[in-house]
């Protein structure tokens, strides 16, 4: 080291050991005054002017775990975190917890005004003749500035670097802070602040995280001998943590806070033995972070939980933006009731692999929603929420669709939206039409469905379906011709645009496309487009209840951090003439093997849905694409709506078959029984004569 070198340092050091002995004249020549009010004048020392007390230090902005329960709101879902860590007042935290951290990390504490004055003042000399930042004697107030301001997501990365910078500055104006923060809050609430934001290591931040995952208690339940073991963790959090560190050290720490403890008057010597040779038992364990940690494993809640997240990063009260929403929900400390309905989701994942296995490469999604407010109770499917390889692993949205997975042709299902079209342009019911086997239309086409250059599409069983037909017998029996025509009639503009007021999206580009502009789309009733489970069966419960949509819903209440209630509410809207809701229901009678009103029903194509039902009221629609690609079910009553399309979700032409389509209706029919429940059914109100027979 050259002189001219060795003339800097020393300088510097003298530099900062003569504003030391300033602060320390300071001192002595007030040793009168109260502590607090010295030091908080010899932080003017520095010569800079003193910033105001930053108010996250009031507040802490403390990154907290969010929980999603189920409908019942103490079924555990899952949790979302950055840091595992919850919030809980003073007086849900164990005296002897209290006790043990203040004698472990600053025995003085009810006796300084923020700073322990003679460790301060011995700390601040040391370390100013080494050239180094102020070390020891940081009080709990203290600790709380750093802990906070470094960890601060509202700072810039430099700010939250210099909360924990290796100079005496940095040191100086946590003493300020601290001695301000004193006055400014309680020694409570500093303690409470203390306890929620100090790690306690293996991902455990705050008192009530540590009792969790160490003991597997609540704060409150903790014993003297648990107490004092996460108290001492705290110097060193990983290494002395004893569910995941060294339990030797751990030990040791436990019986020095022990000693502290006794030492400082907190507990007796008795108390002391006693708890040092308690045996104790680290029952506790981390909690689920994420959908592919969430609860109902067998029964696929991590689809639901992946729709919860989906939902929520949509909702622009928590963010100007999805990244900002997602933050939110992984630090905000929220509590979400979901509604999910535990019983209803056993039962359509159980009747999904009735059908299909789990290492099937074809998929029966069932999506159950509430009529009437939009509520989604259920989202199963043959599938594992997971990311593990494997044909029964996955974590695409197969039952509720995404920005890649648009869903699938749900067929003779759309014939709902053409004959809602003709119910609203004044014809009823009872509209009969020839149905033949072959049906040459205005729409010219080239396709395989072409009759001299004009689409003609058939009925795919001419001996069941041709023939005079009504919607009542032509909807049971689903008969292509019948409504290829009636659509023809209304126009496939309004087919589409009824599709549309009851949530179909049309998410695929190429079905959008089409929709842009619909006039020569003949093949739009027999149901070619992409859709989930979750858009028909909410398609569908519009009409269970009477005309009013509701976008799909999986929440039903969102608490905030601080107790408060975020609004959450269902956007229902009316779409449909009552009338004209309850003449499509009266129709959709007839697939499922009841009786219309009227008594015109006379074959369906899911009779078995009846029996089933136990004879309860339902309704209900088939739906089976060219060649069988995919089968369709969606059933419904005044309580519940529940829907299923078998598919394989990567290869389209791996078509899934006919003799699948009964199974398909059972196992939704089965999960509807579910939903709805064993008790007495509400009735559906009867369409009136006029839009029924016209008169």
């Amino acid at each position: 080291m050259t002189p001219e070198t060795t003339g800097r340092r020393r300088g510097g050091a003298l530099a900062r050991l003569s504003g030391v002995l300033i602060l320390i004249g300071a001192l002595v020549a007030a040793a009168a005054i109260p502590a607090g009010a010295v030091l908080l004048s010899a932080a003017h020392w520095s010569g800079q002017q003193r910033a105001e007390l930053p108010e996250q230090l009031l507040n802490p902005p403390t990154a907290q775990v969010t929980r999603v329960y189920a409908n019942d709101g103490k079924t555990l879902i899952t949790t979302f975190y950055d840091e595992d860590r919850h919030d809980v007042a003073l007086g849900q935290i164990a005296t002897v917890m209290q006790q043990a951290i203040v004698a472990a990390e600053d025995v003085r504490y009810y006796q300084h005004g923020g700073v322990d004055l003679k460790g301060a003042v011995r700390a601040l000399v040391t370390d100013a003749r080494s050239g180094g930042a102020a070390q020891g004697a940081s009080t709990l107030t203290m600790q709380v500035v750093r802990n906070v301001l470094k960890d601060d997501p509202t700072l810039t990365a430099t700010e939250r670097a210099e909360a924990t910078a290796d100079t005496p500055e940095r040191k100086l104006k946590e003493i300020q802070y601290a001695i301000e923060l004193e006055q400014r809050l309680s020694k409570q609430q500093i303690l409470q602040n203390y306890l929620n934001i100090v790690y306690f290591g293996d991902g455990a931040y705050g008192v009530e995280a540590a009792s969790r995952r160490i003991f597997g208690v609540t704060p409150s339940r903790l014993d003297l001998a648990q107490a004092a073991m996460i108290a001492g963790i705290v110097q060193s959090p990983d290494a002395d943590n004893p569910a995941s560190g060294d339990k030797s050290k751990a030990k040791a720490r436990q019986l020095y806070v022990l000693g502290a403890m006794q030492k400082a008057g907190m507990i007796t010597a008795a108390q002391q033995k006693a708890a040092a040779a308690e045996k104790l038992t680290f029952s506790g364990k981390s909690q689920p972070n994420g959908c592919v940690d969430a609860s109902g494993k067998s029964d696929g809640w991590g689809f639901f939980c992946d729709y919860v997240r989906t939902w929520f990063d949509a909702q622009a009260q928590f963010g100007k933006t999805v990244a900002e929403r997602d933050t939110a929900l992984r630090r905000g400390g929220y509590t979400i009731v979901t509604t999910l309905d535990p019983d209803v989701q056993k039962a359509a994942a159980e009747q999904s692999r009735a059908v299909y296995g789990l290492n099937s490469k074809k998929v029966l999604p069932i999506a159950v929603v509430q009529p009437g407010t939009g509520k989604v109770l259920a989202l199963a499917v043959n599938r594992h929420y997971s990311t593990a390889k494997g044909t029964s692993n996955t974590v695409n949205p197969l039952v509720s669709g995404g920005p890649n997975l648009h869903g699938y042709p749900s067929g003779s299902t759309f014939k709902m939206f053409t004959m809602l079209a003709a119910l609203e342009a004044g014809m009823p019911l009872n509209t009969g039409f020839d149905s033949p086997a072959k049906l040459p239309t205005e729409w010219p086409d080239s396709g395989p469905d072409s009759c001299n250059g004009m689409y003609c599409p058939g009925n795919s069983n001419p001996g069941w379906m041709d023939g005079y037909r009504t919607m009542w017998n032509a909807f049971g029996r689903s008969v292509n011709t019948y409504f290829v025509h009636l659509e023809e009639q209304v126009g496939p503009a309004a087919a589409v645009a009824e599709a549309k007021k009851l949530g179909i999206s049309f998410s695929s580009p190429s079905d959008a496309k089409l929709a842009a502009n619909p006039d020569g789309w003949g093949s739009f009733t027999l149901g070619v487009i992409d859709t989930t489970p979750l858009e028909l069966a909410s398609a569908y419960a519009t009409v269970a209840s009477e005309g009013t949509y509701c976008t799909p819903l999986p929440v039903q209440s969102i608490t905030g951090s601080d107790g408060e209630k975020v609004p959450v509410s269902s956007s229902c809207k009316q779409v449909l003439d009552p009338e004209v809701a309850r003449a499509a229901t009266d129709a959709a009678r007839c697939p499922v093997g009841q009786q219309s009103t009227y008594g015109k029903c006379d074959g369906g194509t899911a009779t078995q849905v009846d029996s089933i039902m136990g004879g309860r009221p339902v309704a209900g629609k088939t739906g089976s694409t060219e060649d069988n690609r995919t089968e369709t079910f969606v059933g419904f009553t005044r309580t519940a709506v529940a829907a299923g399309i078998a598919a394989d979700p990567v290869n389209p032409s791996d078509h899934v078959g006919s003799a699948v389509e009964a199974q398909v209706v059972t196992a939704v029919g089965r999960t509807l029984r579910s939903a709805a429940g064993d008790g007495d059914y509400l009735d559906f109100t009867p369409p009136a004569a006029l839009i029924a027979l016209g008169n």
